[in-house]
């Protein structure tokens, strides 16, 4: 499905990373991929991942240091002169501000939130644009708590809005070029970047029992989407918050 297509995959932090999920459904389908792990403490745990799936380009990418993204960038322009899709899997924010009440958040911790979890897809994007002169497709990952209230999400349900309502504004704007821009919401499930939320056990357990299947996702049900999203099959949908969480975000 994916045979000859190039891909960047940026927000595999271990083996129950969604990003991982996404990137052997990608490798399964025959894409060729770029991996990026956070730092050097992530690396032993990146790389080993990255080296399965036969990556060639592995680099490291925290999107927070100035020039680390337009390296990553510049080694595919370098090694492949273009790029078919890629996936943005990242969110941070500090965790005081993380554990407080949106009205408590600081100003500081709110800009840090939205500019790793939100604002570095746009500048993908822009970096994107130019190497997709054959189209291409470009995804992020978000939550039901964007336009739902969901307790203990706090602070990341404003910056995740934020986000889908990027994915909107650039399927608008870069449509004329081929190029389809999609949000993937999952349902809850126990990552690395979740075991910050404070009570996400219970969470989970919430969800489970909310959706009509009573059972939660997995990485891999995630990556069987994103494939088909960034697979020629997917070329008329574009601009979507596409859910893959069992049913979740229809249950009131």
């Amino acid at each position: 499905m994916l045979q000859g297509k190039v891909g960047l995959v940026i927000g595999i932090a271990n083996e129950n990373s969604i990003a991982y999920g996404c990137a052997k459904m990608f490798r399964a389908a025959g894409a060729e991929l770029a991996v990026t792990y956070l730092n050097a403490k992530a690396e032993p745990y990146v790389r080993p991942l990255a080296e399965q799936l036969g990556s060639k380009i592995i680099l490291p990418c925290d999107v927070r240091e100035p020039g680390a993204l337009e390296a990553v960038f510049a080694r595919i322009q370098q090694d492949w002169g273009r790029l078919d899709f890629l996936l943005h899997s990242i969110a941070y924010a500090p965790k005081e501000d993380l554990h407080s009440r949106v009205v408590d958040c600081s100003q500081a911790g709110f800009a840090m939130a939205v500019d790793v979890s939100c604002h570095s897809f746009i500048r993908m994007a822009h970096m994107a644009e130019k190497l997709m002169d054959k189209g291409g497709c470009l995804m992020t990952v978000t939550f039901y708590g964007a336009e739902k209230v969901v307790g203990e999400y706090n602070l990341m349900g404003p910056v995740k809005a934020a986000l889908e309502s990027s994915v909107r504004y650039m399927a608008a704007e870069l449509g004329a070029k081929a190029i389809r821009v999609h949000a993937i919401s999952p349902g809850p499930l126990k990552t690395r970047a979740a075991s910050g939320i404070e009570g996400f056990d219970e969470l989970l357990e919430r969800a489970r029992a909310r959706t009509p299947e009573h059972r939660l996702v997995g990485i891999e049900d995630i990556g069987n989407l994103a494939a088909f999203l960034c697979s020629d099959g997917a070329a008329a949908l574009t601009g979507n918050v596409e859910y893959i969480d069992a049913g979740y975000h229809i249950v009131g």
